[in-house]
């Protein structure tokens, strides 16, 4: 795999950790709609489990965060050590 396959395969893997980022939030906003709900009903138990499937949804989603973001540093170092940063006119430079 060369330079350029590498770069390519970092950036799906930054595509599909973003794409994870975005259904973990689908789920915490779930999960908060179900907790309102529950204000409805009132229902204790269910109230303190949906408490804690959103903590520990939102505990998820910061890892995920974390790292996204240590990823995209990393791919964009490999990117500029390897001179493989694009120019505006889609080259390489």
């Amino acid at each position: 795999m060369n330079n350029r396959e590498k770069l390519e395969l970092m950036d799906k893997v930054l595509r599909e950790l973003e794409d994870l980022k975005n259904s973990q939030v689908a789920l915490i906003n779930k999960a908060a709609k179900l907790q309102v709900d529950n204000m409805e009903l009132n229902d204790q138990e269910l109230d303190e489990k949906l408490g804690d499937v959103h903590n520990q949804l939102s505990e998820s989603l910061d890892a995920i965060t974390e790292v996204q973001i240590h990823f995209e540093e990393r791919r964009d170092k490999f990117e500029s050590d390897h001179g493989l940063i694009e120019n505006p006119e889609g080259g390489e430079q």
